[in-house]
């Protein structure tokens, strides 16, 4: 039995040609933090691109302790991956302590938790035959030396710029190994967690509660979105083409929106009226990717941009059925 929800059936497909060359590869596809957004997203891309039997014989997922991810995929400790057989293996590398996480904890126990992450999958690479790496840094790592940026998004740059860097290293260490790079800005979809992070998902529980969508921050805000989904079908397509460099550097994209437009386009999927509070701060809080890279790089690839309005719709569908709300329309 499938598990994934008939909804995120629908919108959990590869473009038909990428399906095919993913099917086609015979690459083992590890999964390092399969229980995450980005992970489950994934997930749910590969079975319906894969088959049951080939996903099965195929992809192997690891978090921070086993158990399973939807209710049927096993999911192995970070330890185990390093005793996995030797054969040729692309690897998501989407583990990692996320910036919400630094209040939490001690700098030194935040810095040495994600340090033993990336250490260990590092020590696992050659072992396991990994010559594919995905590693799905930040758009926080443009910002690791900027003294106008927050303390935690600073800390929290640095050490995705330093797995950047290291597994950038690893790529050039040898032939036939190639990693691909991104840096993430703000992402949309089903499996969307942290609602209380996001505020796309703000916006949008306000409008299937049928309260207002407000927006609360004091100054400009501007932001670019781009599906989770689209951002995986760049990765597959790159790391499963026949040719490419060692090194592949590249941030997501999206048109940039100040977040009343953001809101804007929430109301119009989902019903319901916008609040935008007086901005009283005239310091622009700007986080978005290169919009005119992003787009060719999609156009080198044979795929698409999801519009705003469509990336709201599918996320609405996946917080509705989620919360057991209803939409106000």
């Amino acid at each position: 039995m499938n598990p994934v929800p008939d909804i995120d059936v629908a919108n959990a497909r590869l473009t038909g040609f990428l399906s095919e060359r993913v099917a086609r590869d015979e690459r083992r596809i590890a999964v390092v933090g399969a229980r995450g957004w980005i992970g489950r997203t994934a997930l749910a891309l590969l079975r319906e691109a894969l088959g049951e039997d080939a996903f099965q014989a195929r992809v192997v997922c690891f978090g921070s302790s086993a158990g399973l991810v939807d209710g049927t995929i096993p999911v192995l400790p970070l330890a185990a991956l390093a005793d996995l057989p030797h054969r040729p293996t692309l690897l998501l590398h989407l583990a990692f302590l996320t910036k919400d996480k630094v209040a939490d904890m001690a700098q030194e126990a935040y810095v040495s938790a994600n340090e033993a992450l990336s250490g260990a999958i590092a020590g696992a690479l050659n072992a396991i035959g990994v010559d594919r790496l995905f590693v799905a840094s930040s758009g926080a790592a443009a910002v690791a030396d900027d003294p106008a940026a927050a303390p935690d998004l600073r800390l929290y740059g640095r050490m995705k710029r330093d797995d950047e860097e290291r597994f950038a290293a690893w790529a050039e260490a040898a032939a036939g190994r190639r990693v691909a790079n991104g840096r993430i800005y703000s992402v949309s979809g089903p499996w969307m967690n942290k609602h209380q992070v996001y505020a796309l998902a703000s916006f949008i529980l306000d409008a299937l509660s049928g309260k207002p969508i407000e927006v609360t921050a004091p100054r400009p805000v501007w932001r670019s979105y781009v599906a989770v989904r689209e951002l995986l079908a760049v990765v597959l397509a790159m790391l499963t083409d026949a040719t490419g460099p060692a090194v592949t550097a590249f941030e997501t994209g999206g048109e940039a929106l100040e977040l009343a437009d953001v809101a804007a386009a929430v109301a119009r999927v989902c019903g319901g009226s916008v609040l935008r509070r007086p901005i009283t701060e005239p310091t622009i809080n700007r986080y978005c990717g290169d919009d005119v890279a992003w787009q060719g790089l999609l156009k080198a690839h044979g795929l698409t941009h999801l519009a705003l309005d469509a990336q709201v719709s599918e996320t609405a569908a996946f917080l509705a059925r989620e919360l057991g709300a209803g939409p106000s329309r």
